[in-house]
């Protein structure tokens, strides 16, 4: 293991489980100071003891990023923590879905876009107030999705719509900033070995079945392999690596 983040402070919300707290371990392995962030206290202070228990560095702290106040003031205790934000990793997001369009309840849309698309707004805004005022910038991921811009399936339509918006802002924003000195990239995985992917009922032997009929690879990913993704597009070696959406899903999307 390579310490290419020793010195570097890296923010990952959505960090108490799943992707986001496999991307929290991955930066602490390799040298980052993290702050773990989300709504749960309890499954945060999960996410920092394993750090701990590694030899590596974090801190908790809770937060609603659907809330910009809050987001604000986690991007400004994170540099009063230790001193910068060079990573930052905007993964929180909700899933609700098995519904058509003209059956779609009006709060989950609602819920949809306030934590997927709106909460990656807020952080952005934080995220680049602060890189920008860093002599050597910082570099953004976001989580989207292979549902979305790569490929869509049906009842799902609003978390579609809300990870598709996830990329494009993602490329927009990148346009926007990397003249600030923050690079901008998001990371769209295709189901992988979290509770989301499970269809209600499933358990990980009956998904692993499935996966092995639809999936090209035959399985879902791993959330280390998410991870890597996100920390190599966060790393020097993506120095010009700008405005990508880097799709992780087996071949699901090719």
């Amino acid at each position: 293991m390579t310490a290419r983040f020793t010195g570097k402070t890296v923010l990952v919300t959505g960090a108490g489980s799943g992707i986001g707290r496999s991307v929290a371990l991955a930066f602490a392995a390799e040298g980052a100071c993290v702050v773990a962030t989300g709504r749960t206290a309890a499954s945060l202070d999960e996410t920092i003891a394993l750090i701990d228990k590694e030899g590596g560095k974090g801190v908790a702290v809770t937060a609603d990023v659907t809330r910009s106040d809050e987001v604000r003031a986690l991007v400004g205790r994170t540099v009063e923590h230790f001193g910068s934000l060079d990573v930052a990793v905007n993964n929180a997001g909700v899933f609700r879905g098995g519904v058509p369009v003209a059956d779609l309840p009006e709060e989950d849309w609602h819920a949809l876009l306030a934590t997927n698309v709106t909460g990656v707004l807020f952080g952005l805004q934080a995220e680049v107030a602060q890189m920008r005022t860093q002599p050597t910038g910082g570099a953004i991921v976001n989580i989207a999705s292979n549902l979305g811009a790569h490929r869509r399936a049906p009842g799902l339509a609003a978390y579609i719509a809300s990870k598709a918006a996830v990329s494009a802002l993602t490329r927009a924003a990148a346009l926007d900033h990397i003249s600030d000195g923050v690079r901008i990239n998001a990371v769209s995985p295709g189901p992988s070995a979290t509770a989301m992917s499970l269809r209600p009922g499933e358990s990980d032997a009956d998904r692993a079945i499935r996966m092995r009929n639809v999936s090209p690879l035959g399985r879902v990913s791993s959330t280390a392999e998410i991870a890597a993704a996100v920390l190599y597009l966060a790393s020097p070696a993506a120095a010009s690596v700008v405005g990508s959406d880097l799709v992780v899903d087996g071949g699901a999307a090719a």
